[in-house]
């Protein structure tokens, strides 16, 4: 992967998680993993599984 996909990548996953903070609640750390667990392909259900998750603490 060159150096600016890989930068790109990053930085969309920056934006997802702080999204996912934000709309949710979730801490930045649970958005990161979330994001490594599912990709960046499904919002629905990375914002699914986040709500889920702050539900349960």
């Amino acid at each position: 992967m060159s150096t600016d996909r890989a930068s790109e990548l990053q930085s969309a996953k920056e934006r997802h998680a702080n999204w996912l903070v934000d709309k949710t609640g979730i801490t930045l750390s649970q958005a990161r993993e979330l994001i490594e667990l599912l990709g960046l392909a499904s919002l629905p259900s990375l914002l699914r599984e986040a709500v889920l998750l702050k539900k349960s603490t």
